[in-house]
């Protein structure tokens, strides 16, 4: 399994600058990816190619681009420029994102979102593959669009799958998905399978699996879930996040959060590793004083 860190969610709080040093720790650290977040701060896929040219050899990636702003050329032609920004280090990871953002605060429909993301690729995959692309459809239609981008080839990608519509629509049309919210019994029992089933359908190869979770190193993990449990509060309240933690059980995303001592830490990612999670996304927080440093430097020893 791949071990990375996301960056981003804080970006308000971060310079670019510090965004782009904190992507040099974490290769320096041995560290396979960086995952970077795509809220309202900086842009994932620019700031990649950024990191793309400060950087050597970790693996880079979006979680998640929402693709109802871009129109599905205008993303392939942004993420192969970071792909060869990087030398074809890059992960484009996409999302529907939610009806509260894209309805209500930017004007959008949301009304089909599953229909809305197999057109989306239907237009994107075939520029990836460095493909002609011409489709016709309800809400695309594109006619002759090729990109001729030099280095852009053979990337991968993701797509925030999280409902069976979805989760078969990755499977069948990209390389794997990019999680957040999913508890483990959910992972193994509903994303893994549904996606690899989709994928073997397909004729397409085992795909990726993303898992992003929230992770704390502490010797007192209640103290450190009530903090989660307020700062991720939002997560609980959106309905695709609802229906995942709901599927599993639980009351809210503090629940799901990875939080304890190193040999719990330990235990909850090989128990991830066996579920079928190819790339895990460690989102530290400080939740007290000291919490992240002693995370990350966890996170780097399971490189070791």
């Amino acid at each position: 399994m791949r071990i990375g860190i996301m960056l981003g969610a804080d970006g308000t709080t971060m310079t670019l600058d510090d965004v782009i040093d904190r992507a040099r720790e974490a290769e320096a650290a041995g560290l396979d990816n960086i995952w970077m977040a795509n809220i309202f701060s900086y842009d994932g896929i620019g700031t990649l190619g950024l990191i793309g040219r400060e950087t050597s050899r970790i693996g880079l990636g979006t979680a998640v681009t929402p693709t109802y702003p871009r129109h599905p050329t205008a993303i392939a032609q942004q993420a192969l420029t970071t792909q060869a920004a990087s030398g074809g280090r890059f992960t484009l990871g996409i999302g529907l994102s939610h009806k509260v953002v894209i309805e209500d605060m930017l004007g959008l429909s949301y009304a089909k979102p599953a229909a809305h993301m197999r057109e989306y690729l239907s237009v994107l995959m075939p520029l990836v593959r460095g493909e002609e692309a011409t489709f016709e459809g309800e809400e695309y239609r594109v006619r002759g669009v090729t990109m001729d981008i030099r280095g852009g080839e053979n990337m991968d990608v993701v797509v925030a799958a999280l409902g069976p519509a979805m989760l078969r629509i990755a499977g069948e049309m990209t390389n794997g998905t990019n999680t957040w919210m999913v508890g483990k019994k959910t992972m193994e029992e509903h994303i893994v399978k549904r996606l690899t089933e989709a994928a073997g359908a397909a004729g397409r190869p085992e795909p990726r699996v993303v898992g992003g979770y929230p992770m704390i190193l502490t010797n007192d993990p209640d103290a450190a879930r009530e903090k989660l449990a307020h700062l991720l509060t939002v997560y609980g309240q959106l309905p695709s996040y609802r229906a995942m933690l709901d599927r599993e059980g639980v009351d809210g995303p503090a629940d799901i959060a990875i939080v304890g001592d190193e040999n719990f830490l330990r235990s909850e990612i090989s128990r991830l590793e066996s579920a079928g999670v190819t790339d895990f996304n460690a989102a530290i927080m400080e939740v007290e004083q000291g919490a992240a440093a002693r995370t990350m430097e966890f996170v780097t020893s399971l490189k070791g």
